[in-house]
């Protein structure tokens, strides 16, 4: 049996481009300069999964002053992710689709469920290199606690200043 390799703090985050809720691609190489918030949940139209997208739209003023870009990413297509998002109210955070090849974002990251065909639940934060700065995988059925999240990136902006290097 394969062991699947989880991403690792220190690691350089692989690349993507994958399409948002409305259809504008997002390349991850292109938000370097700022901190990124990886977000993924297993499948939109499900009420954890809900919750914690709406937390994210909820929190962006927090994310904004900490200079970090939160996304949230799924398998379902763009569509999906779409109708989703308007249901859901979210007009501002980016609803990623790694729908097709799919998983493979997920894969990548070693996020990807091979038996359920979804993602984990997982948090993964970026330095504005692209460094993997933080990891946290959840139970299936856990809402993230996003002053957890908050607080790392406060933390690390205590530590290392904007301007300061």
């Amino acid at each position: 049996m394969n062991a699947v390799r989880r991403i690792k703090t220190g690691e350089l985050a692989p690349d993507f481009t994958l399409m948002d809720n409305r259809n504008n691609p997002i390349h991850l190489s292109k938000l370097r300069g700022q901190k990124v918030l990886l977000s993924w949940h297993p499948l939109a139209w499900t009420s954890v999964c809900a919750e914690q997208m709406k937390a994210l739209e909820n929190k962006l003023a927090e994310f904004k002053n900490l200079q970090t870009m939160p996304l949230g990413l799924s398998v379902d297509a763009v569509p999906t992710k779409n109708a989703w998002a308007k249901h859901l109210e979210i007009a501002n955070v980016s609803l990623l689709a790694d729908f097709w090849p799919h998983g493979s974002v997920a894969k990548e990251y070693g996020l990807f469920r091979d038996k359920e065909g979804f993602s984990e639940r997982a948090n993964v934060i970026l330095d504005e290199d692209g460094r993997v700065i933080w990891v946290k995988v959840y139970g299936i059925h856990e809402l993230p606690d996003l002053s957890e999240v908050i607080g790392f990136l406060s933390e690390c902006q205590k530590t290392f200043p904007r301007g300061t290097s």
